[in-house]
């Protein structure tokens, strides 16, 4: 593994980093690898069919009935 030394940094900059690992339980030094692997790596995508799955039921599917043009209501009238 490689080293990485960062300098100069505000201390209101070390301080957020120092809280942000608090609230995730892991150290500064490891929080700031997170950071770095998210910002410059990413996150895996989910596939089309995991999306799908991960979709709350929000209704009966008669809620999300499309509508013809006939039953449409102008609302410029």
């Amino acid at each position: 593994m490689s080293r990485l030394l960062v300098r100069d940094l505000d201390p209101e900059v070390v301080k957020a980093l120092k809280q942000q690992a608090a609230r995730h339980g892991r150290s500064a030094e490891a929080e700031h690898r997170e950071i770095l692997k998210q910002a410059l790596l990413g996150t895996k995508k989910k596939s089309f069919a995991q999306i799908l799955v991960d979709m709350p039921n929000v209704g009966e599917d008669s809620d999300f009935k499309r509508l013809d043009d006939s039953d449409s209501v102008d609302v410029f009238d």
